[in-house]
Order: structure tokens, then sequence, then C-alpha cells
């Protein structure tokens, strides 16, 4: 059972890397023209769906969907904050910040029994 619960998070964890370089990966790349980055997009996030549909489909037998796209968003969150910092070289700001202690927050209320 502990894995059942654990198993959609980690798909998510891989879905949401995927999909974060799908949406800002080509950031790197602005030399390439738009067609081209779009359709490497798409491709990169046809593997994102491989992972998020079942981490969806099984995770409802332990979350709610509230719960589901809660996690979704607080994992998309730090995935994007980490692509920034580490890939595109971005600096976080306190107000970045302050915006994510305000979605653990909101991911706190959805969670409370």
């Amino acid at each position: 059972m502990v894995f059942g619960k654990i198993l959609p998070i980690l798909l998510l964890c891989g879905s949401n890397l995927f999909m974060t370089f799908a949406w800002y990966g080509h950031l790197k790349f602005t030399d390439k023209p738009l067609w081209v980055v779009v359709l490497i997009s798409w491709g990169i996030a046809f593997f994102e769906y491989w992972l998020a549909v079942p981490a969806n489909r099984w995770g409802v037998q332990y979350y709610s969907p509230a719960e589901l796209k809660t996690i979704q968003e607080v994992i998309t969150f730090t995935a994007f904050i980490l692509f920034a910092i580490f890939y595109l070289g971005s600096s976080i700001t306190w107000q970045h910040i302050l915006g994510f202690a305000i979605i653990i927050v909101g991911a706190t209320v959805v969670f409370r029994a």
C-alpha cells in the first residue's frame, strides 16, 4: 500500500521533468525557428503523458482528484525552480520563495483531514 501511494508521486515527478523541459528547455535555443522547438517540445510532452496519465489513474485509488492536482502543482513549482536555477541560470528572489511558501500553505489546507 505504501508503494501504491508513492508510485503516483514518483510518476508525477518524472512527468514534470519532461514537461518542464518541453515548456522551457527551448529558452536556451532562441536561435532555432519556433516551429522546430514547438515540434521538439511536443515530442517531449508525449513522454510526459506516458507518466502523468498512469500517475493520475493509479493515484486516484489513494488520493482525491484535488489532492492529486495539489501534489502535481507542488512538484511542478519545485521542478521549475530547480530547472530555472540549474539549467537556465536564473536567480530566485524572495518573491519566488514567498510564493512557494503560499503554495505550500495551500497544499497543507487541501490535505488537512
